[in-house]
């Protein structure tokens, strides 16, 4: 296996950077935070920014629990990438991920200030220290599980046209959208310095409340009951229908809804929503 490491401090763009200088060395997979990232999945691991304290993010990123990087090196095992991307704030770190999951040391070694302007980083920093914003280099998609109710959206890419009439390409501008890591995704970790934050199940019940309320069939809600679950939410809910509504209709307009506004209001990853008609109600 080939190894390549990027190093570089906090909140100065790493994970953004990854996808592009994986595209231009043609690297398989990446380790990041915790994370074994391989064609822009997630195969193992858990996310250091998951963790509730800043100490706790530092050993998860370092893989010193053993299940934690067992579970990983068991599925690298399993894969058996190619090519691997190491990212870490040091080489001190980077040398500690490799030793501590039996990869070779870099290849080649990468520094954040090769790839981006002072300018760039400065942005980073302040998008990472004032705003809470860091990114996990695959697509939303596939964090959503990992970070349900987290704050998570696609970073936005506009392409550079003038490169695209030029017929030129640089590798760290202007993104191949086709390579299967060009999606990145901003999440807010739970140790964000802007202080935690929570999502309370009466706050979801109120926004399906008013979601049904666009909806001419539904008469009320006499259940809405939300199961937690680490990667996701459960959605329980008892709907009472107008008279000569079109029952099954009705059901799963108001169950698409439901799923695409509360994760799109709380990036809740909805795992299900569970509709039963209670009854029919007369136009009063």
């Amino acid at each position: 296996m080939k190894v390549y490491s990027l190093v570089g401090k906090s909140g100065t763009g790493k994970s953004f950077q990854a996808n592009s200088l994986c595209s231009v060395r043609g690297i398989e997979s990446i380790i990041d935070d915790g994370l074994f990232i391989e064609n822009g999945r997630i195969l193992a691991g858990t996310s250091a920014k998951r963790q509730e304290t800043k100490i706790k993010a530092i050993k998860t990123a370092l893989f010193k629990d053993d299940v934690h990087r067992n579970e990983v090196m068991r599925k690298i095992q399993e894969v058996r990438p190619a090519s691997m991307l190491v990212i870490g704030t040091s080489d001190k770190m980077i040398d500690q991920i490799t030793d501590r999951l039996g990869l070779p040391k870099p290849f080649e070694r990468v520094d954040i200030e090769q790839l981006t302007t002072e300018e760039e980083r400065a942005l980073a920093y302040r998008q990472r220290y004032e705003l809470g914003k860091h990114i996990i280099p695959v697509p939303t998609v596939q964090v959503k599980k990992e970070f349900s109710g987290y704050f998570i959206h696609p970073v936005r890419r506009f392409k550079d046209i003038r490169n695209d009439l030029l017929g030129g390409f640089n590798p760290f501008t202007d993104r191949d959208i086709r390579h299967p890591f060009a999606e990145r995704s901003v999440v807010r970790p739970t140790f964000s310095y802007l202080g935690r934050y929570a999502i309370s199940d009466k706050a979801i019940g109120d926004i399906i409340t008013l979601v049904a309320g666009d909806i001419a069939e539904v008469d009320s809600l006499p259940l809405i009951f939300v199961k937690n679950r680490k990667e996701g939410v459960i959605i329980e809910i008892g709907v009472v229908l107008r008279y000569g509504s079109r029952i099954p209709d009705a059901a799963r307009k108001l169950q698409r809804l439901i799923s695409d506004k509360v994760g799109q209001m709380t990036s809740i990853n909805i795992l299900s929503v569970n509709i039963e008609i209670q009854g029919l109600m007369w136009d009063r």
